[in-house]
């Protein structure tokens, strides 16, 4: 094992630079060249990689230092005992132009800079050397046809893995063509942009010989010394000033691509579907930082489950409506449950694809069975309505099909079988919608569940039920009675995976096999959960729980 101490690299001339993020920890276990810190300086900034792989035991800075060339960043612990000398090697080859190995093409190229005759022609500007083979992307153009450049301009903003880089003018001109488009991949060499002026023929000579010279090009992204490089190629590795400006003096509706943002920055926002123009930055400089990705990221997952995202991913908000000027109005708070049934369906209906499946019960038996126990009811005091029977059915058909007894699991990649049978019933009260749930309704008779019925309704009306008494449903029933319809489609009630809606019986003649027979059928609708419930699971389902209330006798088998 042996410990290296990762340094400043040359900063091009600049006294100091300030680090404007940190990327790693003590602890961090590091890969060749993965950035660690982000510095900044007045014209650029710049991500910082890591000259070996290792594990980092230390670190000398923090978020907001000022630091100058030279100063230590980290102490690396690496495998095997890479001498010192062979380490500053292999980071020099990286970041520094050798004299040995520019001092030739420097020479052979003098001629041509050295005089630096204008000419009137049609210049080429194309693109640096990247500091490697690999293509780097186009995502900002700074120039149209027409505009007249200075010297210094900046033309396009390029970005590859690890930075992104403002490309200025070499020469000043008029730009009579563009040869690239946002989104194009680039490498060294290629043509970016064509201008028209009393261009240096320094840089005329330059266009033809980029191929050669790609060794020179290389000081243009961290200059080795001020001697070795001409004081007009500033560093290249850097995240576009005027898209710092941008930034820190517009709104919301800046782009992605105008967001002061750093290319670790991105590569996270592009990971996690993020519109940078959306995150509200706190970094130095209104830069944005890892930290302000996160945040923006927990906020939004926050207002979905809390409901308050109700318009939907990608889905546009309904328009805001002035409805007094079309007559007399009154505007009403909604109350505490209002709110949360707004918010409930909604993450419901944004979540859960409904499916909906209609069926009719003929439920003559079960109604003439009911009113001739309306005397022994009285005498028990409680009142027994069709809704009793339907919960004894939906439990049985729960139990004899398990599979529609389940909820799926909050990590999307396993199904919950329950092995209880818990029935929630959907009451009408003043203050709102409420589900109270009756528990181990298939272990309950039918007088048991009609006392339960009515006492949970009551203290639904009169707002007593307590959070318990609504928790745990596996099943809920809807019914609209006598309030009339012939069906309807009800919400499901997730974690619930299904729900019942139950409309107005009516009598309708129902063809025996010999002739039409008046019979009290009952309109029933199932809506599920296709995620968790396929169409054959449902079929079952409905048919078993028809099969019992058109023949109660089947609730004693």
């Amino acid at each position: 094992m042996a410990t290296e101490t990762v340094l400043v690299p040359d900063l091009g001339g600049a006294e100091s630079v300030d680090v404007i993020e940190v990327c790693v920890a003590v602890g961090d276990v590091l890969e060749l060249e993965q950035s660690i810190v982000v510095l900044e300086t007045d014209k650029a900034s710049m991500e910082i990689p890591s000259p070996f792989a290792g594990k980092v035991v230390a670190m000398h800075v923090n978020e907001g230092d000022s630091l100058s060339e030279g100063a230590a960043l980290l102490d690396l612990e690496i495998e095997g005992a890479q001498a010192s000398s062979e380490a500053d090697a292999e980071l020099k080859t990286d970041i520094e132009v050798k004299p040995e190995t520019k001092a030739e093409p420097i020479v052979e190229t003098t001629p041509a800079v050295v005089e630096n005759k204008s000419v009137s022609a049609e210049t080429v500007l194309t693109t640096p050397d990247v500091g490697g083979d690999d293509a780097v992307e186009v995502i900002e153009i700074c120039v149209s046809i027409g505009d007249v450049l200075s010297e210094g301009d900046s033309i396009v903003v390029l970005e590859s893995d690890k930075a992104s880089m403002e490309i200025p003018a070499e020469s000043a001109g008029e730009v009579v063509s563009i040869s690239v488009v946002e989104g194009d991949k680039v490498v060294t060499g290629d043509a970016l942009i064509v201008i028209k002026g009393d261009a240096p023929a320094a840089t005329i000579a330059q266009a033809p010989a980029t191929a050669t010279q790609a060794p020179i090009a290389q000081s243009a992204l961290i200059q080795t010394s001020a001697t070795q490089t001409p004081p007009t190629q500033t560093p290249t590795v850097q995240s576009a000033p005027q898209t710092q400006q941008k930034s820190s003096a517009s709104d919301s509706s800046i782009s992605s691509a105008e967001a002061y943002a750093g290319p670790a920055v991105r590569k996270l926002a592009r990971q996690l579907g993020v519109d940078l123009g959306r995150v509200k930055s706190t970094g130095p400089k209104n830069r944005l930082t890892r930290e302000d990705i996160r945040t923006y990221v927990q906020n939004v997952v926050a207002q979905v489950e809390g409901g308050q995202l109700q318009s939907g991913s990608g889905i546009p908000p309904i328009p805001a409506v002035d409805f007094a000027k079309f007559g007399e109005i009154e505007t009403v708070k909604l109350s505490k449950i209002g709110k949360l049934t707004v918010k409930s369906m909604s993450r419901s209906w944004l979540n859960v694809p409904h499916v909906t499946q209609f069926d009719e019960a003929d439920i003559t038996e079960l109604e003439s069975f009911r009113k001739s126990m309306k005397a022994e009811a009285e005498k028990r005091g409680v009142r027994l309505t069709p809704l009793p029977f339907l919960i004894k059915a939906a439990a049985a058909a729960l139990v004899q099909e398990p599979s529609f007894n389940v909820s799926l699991h909050n990590d999307g990649e396993h199904i919950v079988h329950k092995k209880y049978v818990n029935i929630g019933i959907a009451v009408d009260t003043p203050h709102g919608l409420l589900v109270p749930v009756i528990k181990n309704a298939d272990k309950k008779g039918l007088w048991e569940l009609a006392a339960e019925t009515l006492e949970l309704a009551e203290k639904a009306r009169k707002g007593k039920l307590l959070p318990g008494d609504m928790q745990g449903g596996c099943f809920t029933i809807s019914s609209l009675g006598a309030i009339g319809g012939n069906g309807f489609t009800p919400i499901v009630n997730a974690p619930e995976v299904a729900i019942m809606g139950v409309s107005k019986a009516q009598i309708k003649p129902i063809w025996n096999g010999s002739e039409f027979l008046p019979r009290q059928m009952l309109p029933l609708t199932v809506s599920y959960d296709h995620r968790a419930i396929n169409g054959a699971d449902c079929g079952r389902f409905f048919t078993c729980l028809v099969a019992l209330l058109s023949d109660i006798r089947r609730f004693a088998l």
